[in-house]
């Protein structure tokens, strides 16, 4: 049960709207389930009654108040059940709208003084409550907290009612559009409204900017209007975003930033970039390719899986860091898979926010993995087995974080990293599909006896170390990775069980792909494709041990 809640000053026009066709025509029957004294007027169901006088009933003790009155009197409330929920009869729904008019404070039971207001349905599935904000003894009303209020009372009427039960809510959501952001986008054709592509696009260009300069730059490049406000001494004091394309009466629709997200405000900004450091020399080298940059960023994920599993408050700082990777990856992946990378991004967004706060300094590693993707640019058909690497890992990351924010109550937040998993889920398989090939296609070139003994090591290993593992049919793609790993000079036994030991694969939709991804991660396995397919691996030698290089005689 989702209530809405808005504010205006026209009771005839709201009835109207109401007790008329709708905009598509998807009104049917409209009539009232309830009102503040039981007999208000019915012109839905009585012919001898019109809004007109529905509305002037409504407005008996606005007009006694005069010029005392408030702006935004009157008060609209839309509740709406969910699609499989049954249909509410109108006693139910009248108890509804009784029950968090009572809790917002508009109308409480037992008080004849209290404000007037009635419920509307034109619907099978919700109804508007309509309410001025005047009480009978002259007094003004203005609730506040309004909406928490009447979505806690939902929580509760859900329970009694047996309704499918949404999760609470903690107040660290984004804004969501409004119904006129959504209608007027509707009407202009666009896909999304301007609130939800400026919000986007303020993410992508603060996760690969280091400075505040940088940040605005990013913006500038990305073809977004920036207004700075400035204080009397000159000091920017906070921003608004604009698109060009996006007008009201001629003018641009500035946003400001804390109305984008809560954590988008200037303030919180300036605290994300402290401690930023521009990369530079053999690390800026290293995250030159878009490849490199996303390989950098796993060592960084995988350690937040350990502090995820461990279920430590300091995981909060990961999660903002993870999400600052996501929004790099969304901006820079391949358009096979940009659409389920930004789909990732928008709603792990959500997990990223809690009331839990820690301070941890692997949140400045992965913001700066963050940057490194941004700059390294647009990820290529080649980049494919790093971009799966990355995927498994992240795809890893969102169940855990679902986990950790489920231990604590965080039920939204849950919800949306569970979802992000999915998009997730959906860009690796896209991704992996080559790579993956290509070791299936190196696998079956491998002399039988070689097959075997892979395979007999994998069974073994996993039987040991994962008993809870279902019995693993053929895994021609490990089978391929561990003879690769075997001609660059590791021991396959070793190598696989310290792949396994590295983290629980209880969790894993593919035991093959995840374990695949990390011993080509620990053995420096060039990419598994198909022009790499029958080349010979690079003799492999710890990372301590530099070779120093030839030089020629002169």
């Amino acid at each position: 049960m989702n209530p809405n809640v808005t504010r205006g000053s026209r009771t005839h026009g709201l009835l109207a709207y109401l007790y008329g066709p709708g905009r598509h025509n998807e009104h049917t029957d409209p009539h009232l389930v309830g009102s503040f004294d039981g007999f208000a007027p019915d012109p839905g169901r009585e012919r001898t009654t019109s809004v007109k006088e529905l509305a002037a009933v409504l407005d008996l003790r606005v007009k006694q108040l005069g010029d005392r009155l408030q702006a935004k009197y009157v008060w609209h409330c839309s509740v709406r059940t969910a699609p499989e929920d049954r249909q509410l009869t109108d006693t139910e729904w009248d108890m509804v709208a009784r029950r968090i008019l009572a809790a917002v404070g508009i109308a409480a039971d037992n008080d004849p003084d209290a404000c007037r207001w009635v419920a509307v349905r034109h619907a099978d599935d919700h109804i508007h409550i309509a309410a001025t904000l005047v009480r009978a003894d002259g007094r003004k009303v203005f609730p506040r907290n309004d909406y928490p209020k009447a979505q806690s009372a939902c929580r509760d009427l859900e329970k009694e009612l047996g309704l499918r039960r949404l999760n609470p809510g903690d107040r660290t959501a984004a804004k969501r559009a409004t119904a006129a952001e959504l209608r007027k986008a509707e009407r202009l054709g666009q896909h999304e409204p301007p609130r939800d592509t400026l919000r986007t696009a303020v993410r992508q260009s603060l996760a690969g900017a280091t400075t505040e300069q940088e940040f605005l730059d990013r913006l500038d490049a990305a073809s977004i209007l920036v207004r700075l406000r400035k204080g009397p001494s000159g000091d920017v004091l906070g921003y608004s975003v604009a698109l060009p394309e996006a007008h009201d009466a001629g003018q641009p629709v500035w946003f400001a930033g804390a109305t984008l997200a809560p954590d988008l405000s200037l303030p919180k900004i300036r605290a994300r970039l402290v401690g930023a450091v521009e990369p530079r020399g053999l690390e800026a080298a290293r995250s030159a390719r878009p490849a490199a940059a996303r390989r950098r960023a796993i060592g960084s994920l995988d350690r937040t899986l350990h502090i995820l599993d461990a279920n430590e408050d300091q995981a909060a700082d990961d999660l903002i860091g993870t999400g600052a990777v996501l929004d790099a990856l969304a901006a820079t992946a391949s358009p096979t898979t940009r659409t389920e990378y930004l789909a990732a991004a928008r709603t792990f967004e959500r997990a990223t926010r809690s009331h839990t706060r820690a301070e941890n300094a692997d949140r400045h590693a992965l913001r700066s993995a963050a940057r490194g993707i941004a700059r390294a640019g647009t990820a290529t058909h080649g980049d494919d087995s790093a971009a799966a690497t990355i995927l498994s890992t992240l795809v890893l990351v969102a169940i855990a974080a679902a986990h950790w924010h489920s231990a604590r109550g965080h039920a939204q937040q849950a919800s949306a990293a569970r979802e992000a998993a999915l998009h997730l889920r959906a860009a690796y398989e896209r991704t992996a599909h080559h790579p993956m090939n290509a070791l299936r296609a190196r696998a079956a070139a491998l002399p039988a006896a070689e097959r075997t003994r892979h395979n007999n090591t994998i069974r073994t290993l996993l039987a040991a170390r994962c008993p809870t593992v279902a019995a693993p049919g053929p895994m021609p793609a490990l089978v391929a990775s561990l003879a690769e790993a075997e001609a660059a000079g590791h021991v396959p036994e070793n190598l696989l069980q310290r792949a396994i030991e590295q983290r629980e694969l209880t969790t894993a939709d593919n035991v093959e792909d995840v374990l695949v991804w990390r011993i080509r991660r620990i053995a420096r396995l060039p990419a598994p494709t198909a022009a790499t397919a029958e080349t010979t691996p690079t003799p492999w030698a710890p990372e301590a041990v530099k070779t120093p290089r030839s030089r020629p005689v002169r």
